[in-house]
């Protein structure tokens, strides 16, 4: 079942409700980030390495929930130390007219992920649920709590794809390391998860390239850049930062149990509507 001591509220509506306010381009977005990184003071707690000098990011880590953050009101029981950088603020999805005028006809209730379904990429990143990177010079693979998602990510420079692939839910992932950032490039979607909050729908047009950054021991930038000429007026791009929380490790996930039950809330909500048409 879910750890909900650990993770805080339920992770199946984690970040159903977010949605920024301002656009600037991507290619802003991405300035803001790499100048941020740039100005941190000299290292005392450095990434480690592998024997290829490549940084060895194997190991659990978190972008968010009580192992990070603390049950509200309370700090964490294993505090780590300040993160040295903060993310960009999350700039609204660039959404063609079609698109933005379908988001708005969904709730909470149509999040893929209240069904059990597996995130997507980038949203599975966000999750308030540690992920488990293993990293190998062929390979890196990452073990996701949340819904049990796992990828494999084959490393290769070009980057290079199967010619056939099968439209999934966590797309298909190869990559590469550019200096000290693993960047991946994922395709292969299919059009069923949301990117990020609600109703932040996509099509199996969508390309997407993560860029994981370490910035000490501790602490991961993670960007994505987000891409779909089938609903998407222009890229769109998204950060966070990743934490090793202490303590904490990859465990078992339940979707059935702690379920909200949609029924009853539809059903509800159908009733509130009732009363305030009156």
């Amino acid at each position: 079942m879910i750890n909900w001591k650990r993770n805080g509220a339920a992770a199946l509506l984690a970040s159903a409700t977010i949605l920024a306010m301002a656009s600037v381009p991507a290619a802003a977005q991405q300035g803001r980030a790499g100048a941020a990184a740039s100005k941190l003071p000299p290292n005392p707690n450095p990434m480690p390495r592998t024997a290829d000098g490549k940084p060895d990011l194997t190991g659990t880590w978190q972008a968010g929930g009580v192992s990070i953050n603390g049950e509200p009101g309370a700090p964490p029981l294993h505090p780590l130390p300040s993160s040295p950088i903060r993310p960009p603020a999350r700039q609204p999805i660039p959404y063609q007219e079609w698109a933005e005028a379908k988001r708005k006809t969904f709730t909470v209730l149509d999040d893929p992920t209240s069904k059990c379904f597996l995130p997507g990429v980038p949203r599975i990143t966000g999750m308030p649920m540690p992920l488990e990177i293993v990293q190998t010079p062929k390979e890196v693979v990452i073990l996701y709590e949340s819904f049990r998602a796992w990828r494999r990510i084959p490393l290769n420079d070009k980057l290079e794809h199967s010619d056939d692939l099968t439209p999934a839910w966590m797309g298909d992932s190869v990559g590469r390391w550019d200096g000290d950032t693993l960047v991946v490039d994922v395709t292969g979607f299919n059009d069923k998860t949301w990117l990020s909050g609600l109703g932040t729908i996509h099509t199996e047009k969508l390309h997407v390239v993560e860029r994981y950054k370490p910035i000490n021991y501790d602490t991961l930038l993670y960007e994505a850049t987000v891409e779909d000429p089938g609903s998407l007026t222009k890229p769109w791009v998204t950060n966070s930062v990743l934490r090793r929380p202490i303590d904490v490790h990859v465990e078992e996930y339940e979707c059935i149990e702690n379920n909200p039950d949609n029924e009853h809330i539809q059903k509800a909500m159908q009733l509130e509507k009732q009363k305030e048409a009156k």
